[in-house]
């Protein structure tokens, strides 16, 4: 009984977050637990009482976001202490994933993101949500999950967590083929036939092949599909600036494009 476990730091994005993993949480039949964190030590009784008063009402608020979603849900809050991302990551030692929120990673992730989700990205212990929120507009009718599939090792967990958002979302799967290094922009026999493979063993899933030798960070770049959900491995992290950039930023043609990263 691992939950879905939400950050929770009193802005939209977190709220955001934090309605994405209802659906994760009732999927998998487990709590959806909202943990904001606060500073580990204070300079004064009045610094600490700010402190735990802005984290009981940005719970308090993401609490209200799911409860008037109307679906059922186990919600469980917690308020924990130290900085947000070693907190965050340790605690993800006892999570089915973890979600956080995202208004858009700038150049420098580390800086501009205040390291959270890239520190959960490249450390966590189970799969990382890092959820965009800026696209105001409706949902598309097509609105795709992409996914590299490859050989590498640890790939097939990967392309199956795709395909169970692909299930939960509702949406078409893009997988993207072969190994970067090796293709060239011609069909590959044996990607062809792993994709036949998963078409077989997940025909509830719409399938489409696309082989290339860009990353999914470069695919994106260069093509208009509307995407969803972007999802990669842990040894793929270091797209994750390129796939979450800034909110306006002309590079950016995906500003709806979340990532899911598929660690631990």
């Amino acid at each position: 009984m691992k939950p879905i476990i939400v950050g929770i730091d009193g802005s939209q994005a977190a709220i955001a977050a934090a309605l994405w993993g209802v659906d994760e949480a009732i999927s998998r039949a487990v709590p959806l637990r909202l943990i904001s964190v606060i500073k580990q030590t204070h300079p004064s009784p009045d610094d600490y009482a700010r402190d735990l008063g802005h984290a009981e009402t940005s719970l308090r608020k993401a609490r209200f976001a799911v409860e008037a979603s109307q679906k059922v849900v186990k919600i469980e809050t917690e308020i924990s202490r130290g900085p947000a991302g070693p907190v965050l990551v340790e605690a993800s030692r006892d999570a089915e994933m973890i979600c956080v929120g995202s208004v858009g990673i700038g150049r420098y992730a580390r800086s501009i993101l205040g390291s959270t989700a890239t520190e959960l990205a490249e450390k966590a212990h189970c799969p990382v949500a890092i959820l965009r929120t800026e696209s105001d507009q409706p949902p598309p009718d097509i609105n795709w999950i992409v996914v590299r599939m490859t050989d590498a090792p640890g790939n097939d967990a990967v392309v199956k967590y795709a395909a169970w958002e692909a299930k939960l979302r509702r949406a078409p799967m893009l997988v993207l083929g072969g190994r970067p290094d090796e293709l060239t922009e011609h069909a590959d026999g044996e990607f062809e036939r792993r994709v036949q493979d998963w078409r077989q063993r997940h025909p509830e899933v719409r399938v489409y092949p696309i082989t290339t030798k860009h990353a999914i960070a470069s695919f994106l770049r260069t093509n208009d599909e509307r995407v969803q959900l972007a999802v990669i491995s842990g040894a793929e992290a270091d797209q994750l600036a390129r796939l979450i950039g800034p909110p306006g930023h002309p590079l950016f043609h995906h500003p709806e494009c979340s990532v899911l990263v598929v660690r631990g």
